[in-house]
């Protein structure tokens, strides 16, 4: 939808003036660096660009106990249970132009994270909530959290379309403040086409490791590879998600490797334990041939993973959940049914035995990254937060 659906941008400026927006400063509410996790991440990326844009900005920390601050970026922190906490965090949001607040169910305190509602009911800036995930069928609690979250927001972003219109469609929402912008990737990722080279090709998967990722999937149909002229390499990079290792220990990871032996591959597979910065991650994504994504969820409407990939050019092979789906279906990737290792197998032969569907994928991914990057992503979170305010604005002939 147009931005101009939520509040209008028209300065009525002339076609020979630009109009410049003046630099807006936002809050952020997220979990945040050091904690490792996808929203982490996503918040750190977004602030980072928008502070290189000149937007001043600072981060409300979601923690499980009170911690010091871990830089000038953190301006406050929510801590799980504290009433206390959610009226500080409330005050600390206020002091910016834009709140933007990201939302998932496992991150905020109280059945369902509804502990974020007392935040949020106290703001007076305008919010922008990201929805991270929309459920299909979300239990009662779920649905009226997310109803609630969404009412108080001026503006809903999803990152996908299938998301936008499972919440336009299935909830109780005004469609009219539910923007899409999708997830960003690092410019610098753009890293081209298939690999040219004569050693063994490379199956990779990144990520913080955890049930649920499908990388047993995988190893299992290493077997019906290693028939290829030259049989692959499958790297799983990533730590284990530390949710994981704190009720787990490696016990996951140590799992995976049995499999891989017992079925006479542990040859083929690489599991490398390293938090990745994006110097070292374009670094690894750089000596892949395909990338993996085996998600078992039939819910996931967002994956930065998918995201990075397809922005540094290389092709995909992916489970058919919903952003796979959608973004590969331009020809970036193979996606293949839940469940069908056959398929699986199929398709990670066809990318790593014929180099032209790889160079077409590669070509296809090049026409959506530039839209995927940062820099084009902050650009659409300042419009949008500009649509929500009367912000002043100037015209340069």
């Amino acid at each position: 939808m147009s931005l101009r659906g939520i509040r209008g941008l028209d300065s009525g400026a002339a076609p020979s003036q630009k109009v410049v927006l003046v630099p807006l400063s936002f809050g952020f509410l997220s979990t945040y660096p050091p904690t490792q996790c996808g929203l982490a991440t996503f918040t750190a990326s977004l602030r980072g660009q928008l502070v290189a844009d000149g937007s001043r900005s600072g981060v409300v920390r979601v923690v499980d106990k009170p911690e010091m601050s871990v830089g000038p970026d953190v301006v406050a922190h929510l801590v799980r249970g504290s009433a206390r906490a959610r009226a500080r965090s409330a005050e600390a949001l206020d002091e910016f132009d834009i709140a933007v607040v990201q939302h998932e169910f496992g991150i905020y305190g109280g059945a369902d994270g509804d502990e974020v509602l007392g935040v949020l009911d106290r703001l007076t800036v305008p919010v922008v909530v990201v929805a991270h995930t929309v459920l299909t069928k979300p239990s009662r609690h779920q649905r009226e959290v997310l109803e609630r979250v969404a009412h108080r927001a001026d503006a809903v972003v999803t990152m996908t379309m299938t998301a936008r219109k499972r919440l336009v469609g299935n909830y109780d929402v005004d469609p009219t403040k539910v923007v899409t912008i999708p997830h960003g990737a690092a410019a610098s990722s753009r890293i081209g086409g298939p690999r040219v080279h004569l050693g063994t090709p490379t199956i990779l998967t990144w990520g913080l490791l955890g049930p649920g990722k499908g990388i047993e999937s995988v190893i299992d149909v290493l077997p019906d590879l290693r028939g290829l002229d030259r049989p692959p390499l499958y790297r799983v990079v990533g730590q284990t998600h530390p949710k994981v290792l704190e009720r787990y220990g490696e016990a996951y990871r140590a799992g995976l490797m049995a499999r891989a032996d017992s079925l006479g591959v542990a040859d083929m597979v690489a599991f490398e334990a390293s938090y990745l910065d994006v110097v070292s991650l374009n670094r690894v994504v750089a000596q892949a041939d395909v990338v993996v994504l085996p998600y078992e969820s039939r819910e996931q409407v967002t994956s930065g993973v998918l995201i990075e990939a397809v922005a540094a050019g290389k092709p995909v092979v992916a489970t058919a959940f919903p952003h796979a789906v959608e973004l590969l279906a331009t020809g970036a990737g193979l996606v293949v049914p839940h469940d069908d290792p056959d398929a699986l197998a199929r398709a990670l032969r066809r990318v790593l035995a014929e180099p032209a569907l790889a160079a077409s994928m590669a070509g296809q991914s090049g026409r959506v990254a530039p839209q995927l990057m940062w820099s084009s992503v902050g650009a659409r979170y300042i419009e949008l937060a500009h649509s929500l305010i009367s912000a002043p604005m100037t015209l340069v002939a």
